[in-house]
């Protein structure tokens, strides 16, 4: 793969498989990452963020006794929060539509479904990389924008009639399990209103 030089980011992996961490470790070694911390679960990352500034954080869903989940929102909207702005990629095995957009709701930056590769790793990062998208505060919100893009002439939009404060930061039905593809089409398909 050619593209970016992670060796200048600073991740931050939690996950309570020492074994996943280790694997998502040794994937971003291998695509230059060089300063990388972990956490067993998100009360310990939560530490981890008192005493560091990670630009990226990677995270999985299920974990005890603070989830990614809950994680995510402490990070987003906790009134201690050191740094609300930070890009989180969530990680699970359990990709059914509701849990996609539970994980967006929340205020995740990019969602990737386990198991992972370099490739798919690395695709998520690059999108964060190259798509940032703008927060936005909104009805009990706060997190990047929903929407992952604009559909021209979509009727009733919402957001054409509600007052929404963007903020700048520089820079189906069912138990149906998505496929990546299925997961990143959803994403990018238009989901939010």
């Amino acid at each position: 793969m050619s593209g970016y030089c992670l060796e200048s980011l600073n991740f931050l992996i939690i996950d309570d498989n020492k074994h996943m961490r280790a694997l998502v470790k040794t994937i971003l070694y291998s695509l230059g990452g060089k300063n990388v911390l972990e956490a067993g679960d998100g009360a310990d990352a939560l530490k981890e963020l008192e005493h560091s500034a990670p630009d990226i954080i990677i995270c999985d869903w299920h974990m005890s006794p603070l989830d990614g989940l809950d994680f995510v929102r402490l990070v987003r909207t906790g009134t201690d929060s050191s740094n609300p702005f930070v890009p989180i990629l969530m990680l699970t095995g359990h990709t059914e539509s509701h849990r996609v957009m539970e994980a967006r709701d929340a205020g995740v930056s990019e969602f990737l479904a386990k198991p992972i590769s370099a490739a798919s790793l690395y695709r998520r990062i690059k999108a964060i990389i190259e798509n940032p998208r703008p927060f936005i505060k909104y009805k009990g919100y706060f997190g990047p924008d929903r929407r992952r893009r604009q559909i021209p002439g979509y009727p009733n939009d919402r957001r054409t009639a509600e007052a929404i404060e963007t903020i700048d930061i520089q820079s189906g039905a069912g138990r149906h399990e998505l496929t990546h593809d299925e997961v990143s089409e959803l994403l990018n398909g238009g989901v939010g209103r």
